[in-house]
C-alpha cells in the first residue's frame, strides 16, 4: 500500500477502514460472500437471504439474483434516457448537450456558461458549472478521469453497473420554479408498477439534507426518524403536476420488483432524473425499522424466474 495510504488509513475507525479495503483489496471475492460481510459490518446485524425479509435485505436478494440484462442500460445515464423517450416521450428529459468517452475529448467551449457533467458508469460524479468563467477546467478534466476510471461496481457488488461503457454528458443546467439552482429532488418508492411514496430531498447546500416521505394523497408518512419527529399536522407544499409524476414513476417501474425514480418539478414542468435499484447500495440504516420490514414486504420475490 502507497504510504499516503497508510498514511490516511491511521485516521480511520476499524468499521471505516474495513469497509474503505473491502472495495479496493477483496475485488476476487464472491458476491454473496462479499456482501454478507460488509452488511454484517455496515448495518451491524446479519444478512439473511433464506429468506431475505427486509427491504436492505431483499435488495442484496435482488443484487444477488435478479440478473435482468436490462438492468444495465437503465443504470446508464446515457442509455437510459432512450428507455425514458420510449415510454413517456422526450419532453421529460433534460436536453443534452454532449457525450465523450474520456474528459480530454470534451469541447468546453462548445458548452454555454451553465451546465452539468455527469460520468455514465458510477453515481455521485456530478459536475454543476454555473459560471463556465470561472472553471477550473484542467481540474474538471482531471477529476473526471479519477471518475472515469472508477469501477463502481466493486463498492457494493450492483451488478447492472459492472459493464455500462465510461463515458462522460452533458446536461443543461435547469433551475427550479422559483429561479434556484438547488432543485428538490422527488424520489419514488415503486415496487412493480405501484407507486408507495416519493421522498422529498430538502436543503441540499446547506450540509444537512432533509428528507420527508408522502404518500400519493400528500399525507405525511413517517417512515424515518425526521419524519417520526415532525409535529402533528406537518406538511410541505404540493408541487405543480405531482399527479403525473406519481403516474410517470408508475410507467417507468412497471415489471422491476423495486426501483427508485428520481424526477426534478421545475414549476410544473417535470424532468427525469435517474433510476435507482439499489439505494444506499441496499446499506441504508435511515429507515425505521418498521419501515425496513414494511418496504421489504412490498417486494414481491415469490414469481422471480
Amino acid at each position: 500500500m502507497p504510504r499516503y495510504r497508510e498514511f490516511f488509513c491511521l485516521f480511520l475507525k476499524p468499521k471505516q477502514l474495513f469497509l474503505w479495503l473491502m472495495p479496493r483489496y477483496f475485488r476476487w471475492m464472491p458476491d454473496r460472500l462479499y456482501l454478507k460481510l460488509v452488511f454484517r459490518v455496515d448495518m451491524g446485524k446479519p444478512l439473511h437471504l433464506n429468506p431475505p425479509v427486509t427491504f436492505n435485505e431483499k435488495l442484496q436478494w435482488l443484487k444477488l439474483y435478479n440478473r435482468n440484462p436490462e438492468y444495465t442500460k437503465m443504470v446508464d445515464k446515457y442509455e437510459v434516457r432512450k428507455i425514458v423517450e420510449e415510454k413517456i416521450g422526450a419532453q421529460y428529459l433534460i436536453p443534452l448537450l454532449g457525450v465523450w468517452n474520456s474528459a480530454d475529448e470534451i469541447d468546453f467551449d462548445s458548452l454555454p456558461s451553465q451546465f452539468v457533467l455527469k460520468c455514465t458508469h458510477d453515481s455521485g460524479s456530478v459536475i454543476v458549472c454555473k459560471d463556465k468563467a470561472s472553471l477550473d477546467i484542467p481540474a474538471i478534466r482531471e477529476k473526471l478521469k479519477k471518475s472515469l476510471r472508477r469501477k463502481y461496481y466493486y463498492f457494493g457488488r450492483e451488478w447492472p453497473y459492472k459493464n455500462v461503457p465510461h463515458k462522460v454528458v452533458a446536461e443543461q443546467f435547469i433551475l427550479d420554479g422559483k429561479g434556484l439552482a438547488t432543485l428538490t429532488d422527488y424520489k419514488f418508492y415503486c415496487f412493480n408498477g405501484v407507486v408507495d411514496s416519493v421522498m422529498l430531498c430538502l436543503d441540499r447546500d446547506t450540509g444537512d439534507t432533509k428528507f420527508y416521505f408522502f404518500d400519493e394523497n400528500w399525507n405525511l408518512r413517517r417512515y424515518n426518524l425526521r419524519g417520526k419527529a415532525a409535529p402533528e399536522g406537518f406538511t410541505l407544499p404540493k408541487p405543480k403536476g405531482m399527479d403525473r409524476m406519481f403516474e410517470i414513476a408508475r410507467i417507468l417501474s412497471k415489471g422491476i420488483p423495486y426501483v427508485r425514480v428520481d424526477l426534478y418539478n421545475c414549476d410544473g414542468d417535470i424532468f427525469f432524473g435517474e433510476l435507482t435499484l439499489f439505494p444506499q447500495s441496499g446499506f441504508d440504516p435511515n429507515y425505521l425499522l418498521e419501515t425496513d420490514k414494511y418496504f421489504g414486504q412490498l417486494i414481491k420475490l415469490e414469481n422471480m424466474p
